[in-house]
Order: C-alpha cells, then sequence, then structure tokens
C-alpha cells in the first residue's frame, strides 16, 4: 500500500471515529479498511488509533499525525479539483453539520436554490442537538455554528448574526397576564433552551442601550426549536424564537403573540467553520453563495442582520 494512501484512509478514520462510517463514505469494505489502517501502524512503527468494542480513539501519536496529515490531504484533493475541473464547477458530495432544527427553519430554501444551480453537487445533511454538534463536526465539510466564536484551531467566516424574539399563546397570556417589563418574566414560565453540556441557556435581553440578563424558571429544559416552538402554542410558557416562516403563519392565525416588542435576545453570531483555508470548489462556492443570501435578506427575510448592518445601525 502506497503511503499516501493509507493516510488518505487514516484520515478518514481519524475524522469519524467510527470504521463502519468511514468505510461506508469511503465505499470500501470495513475489513479492508480496518486492515489497511493496520499496515500503517505497522509501517509507522506506532498506535495511531485505540479500538474498543464501543468506540475509536485517537492515540497521543495519532492525534499528532492527524493534525499533519489532513492538511496534506485537504491540499490533495483541492490540487486534484482544480486540475480535474478548470471551470471551477463544483461537484460531488458537500457534507453540511448544522443546529437541530437551523436548516430546516432557516435554509431550505438556500439548500434548494444551490442544488438547482449546481446540478453536480448531492448534500448529506446532518443536524445535530448541540451537545453532539462536536462530533459530528468531525465528519463534515461545512459546520454551520451560533454562538460564541469556534475554537482558533479551525477557520470561521462570520455569516450574520440571529436575534430571538418573545412569543407565547394568548390562552397563555389570559391565564398568567401579559409581562410590561423583563423583571416581570420572574413570575412566568419561561421556555428555556439546553445549551452544550446541559446548561440553561440565560436570556440576554436588549432594548436600545438597556441590556438586562435575566435566569429564566422553567419546567422545560428543551434543546430543539421544534419542541419550543411546539410548547408555546400549547400555552406552556414563553419561548424565545427566531421569526421563521412557520412562527410568521402562528401569528397570523392567533395561535402565538409577541411579549415585550419592544426587547429581542442575542445577537448570536452565525458562522460557517471549515477545517482549512484551501477549500474545493464545491465548499468554496457554497459559502460564498451562502453569505451572498444572507447579506441579501433573500433567503430569510427579517431573521438574519450581517456584520455590516450592525455597523450601519450602530
Amino acid at each position: 500500500m502506497h503511503p499516501l494512501q493509507g493516510i488518505y484512509l487514516f484520515v478518514e478514520v481519524a475524522k469519524t471515529r467510527n470504521f463502519s462510517r468511514a468505510a461506508e463514505l469511503l465505499g470500501i469494505p470495513k475489513s479492508t479498511l480496518s486492515r489497511q489502517i493496520a499496515e500503517l501502524e505497522r509501517a509507522v512503527g506506532v498506535q495511531l488509533l485505540s479500538r474498543t468494542t464501543r468506540k475509536v480513539e485517537l492515540t497521543d501519536a495519532g492525534q499528532l499525525y492527524f493534525e499533519r496529515c489532513r492538511r496534506i490531504i485537504a491540499a490533495a484533493q483541492v490540487a486534484h479539483e482544480e486540475l480535474q475541473n478548470l471551470a471551477e464547477t463544483p461537484s460531488g458530495l458537500l457534507r453540511v453539520n448544522m443546529p437541530s432544527d437551523f436548516g430546516t427553519g432557516l435554509l431550505t430554501e438556500v439548500f434548494t436554490d444551490f442544488s438547482d444551480r449546481y446540478s453536480e453537487v448531492c448534500f448529506h445533511l446532518d443536524q445535530a442537538n448541540p451537545e453532539h454538534a462536536s462530533r459530528v463536526f468531525q465528519s463534515c465539510d461545512i459546520a454551520i455554528e451560533i454562538g460564541e466564536r469556534p475554537d482558533s484551531t479551525r477557520i470561521a467566516r462570520q455569516l450574520g448574526v440571529l436575534y430571538g424574539y418573545l412569543y407565547a399563546s394568548p390562552a397563555y397570556l389570559a391565564r398568567h397576564g401579559e409581562p410590561r417589563h423583563p423583571s416581570d418574566l420572574a413570575r412566568h414560565q419561561c421556555l428555556t433552551y439546553r445549551a452544550e453540556n446541559s446548561r440553561i441557556a440565560r436570556w440576554p435581553l436588549s432594548n436600545g442601550d438597556a441590556l438586562i440578563e435575566f435566569a429564566p424558571r422553567s419546567r422545560f429544559s428543551i434543546n430543539t426549536m421544534t419542541m419550543m416552538h411546539s410548547l408555546t402554542v400549547q400555552g406552556a410558557g414563553i419561548g424565545i424564537m427566531a421569526r421563521v416562516s412557520s412562527l410568521q403563519a402562528d401569528l397570523a392565525a392567533h395561535r402565538l403573540q409577541r411579549v415585550l416588542p419592544e426587547w429581542h435576545a442575542g445577537p448570536y453570531p452565525v458562522y460557517a467553520v471549515t477545517e482549512s483555508r484551501l477549500l474545493p470548489a464545491k465548499t468554496r462556492i457554497f459559502i460564498e453563495f451562502l453569505m451572498q443570501r444572507l447579506d441579501s435578506g433573500a433567503a430569510v427575510p427579517g431573521v438574519f442582520e450581517t456584520v455590516e448592518d450592525l455597523a450601519r445601525d450602530g
């Protein structure tokens, strides 16, 4: 086996931490992949992967080898694509990871329009709950992440910022009254979103220059926006959600109404994250397409604002 072939196979296993998944993506039998990784370990003289019946982990030597080799593979893939496709027409499988519900609510139109324009690109879309997002990232080309800037070992391009607004059902407000100030929320049931490591996300509420960080009280701790939306419509409490199309339909049908309309939560930065600055055409062009659509507001009007919008608004 040529060393470069072994490096390529090793990088795929290291990304997925799973021989079965890597073999599926590579299109080879799991037994073949396992044998070739073993040959690579014999060739380099150290153990690269720690295997158990439940999981595959990188050894210290394997982590060092992976950091070096993944850049080699990324550069080789870019060089191969540039020679193979001088016209820079994107093609192949593009694996995109995003938080659960985010793509469904906000980016569906972006994916379908890109697919219509670039028919040679196939998407593998993976939506993960926040506590699982870092693991899913290992096997994707692009990760869309919300909140704090990703760690410095990865390349992050800010797409814009996302705002949340407070909503409740008319039935809930009829029972509990309508808050007039964020301080009134202390006596309400506030549906809380569970962030990474099962922490309850605090609510940073803004109104012009006024900023209040509120620790909500609730019987419900939720890690998907779909459940947040459903519970809010059912009258379980006050929820924070972005202005997606399904929510607008609920407002029009009087299933929901805005609470504390002068206040909003956020901004929450939204990033496109990649492992390297060296990107194949399919990845680079999709990120450019995504940034253009969010910048124009065509994909999700009223939901995103770009960094330039913030500068203009002061």
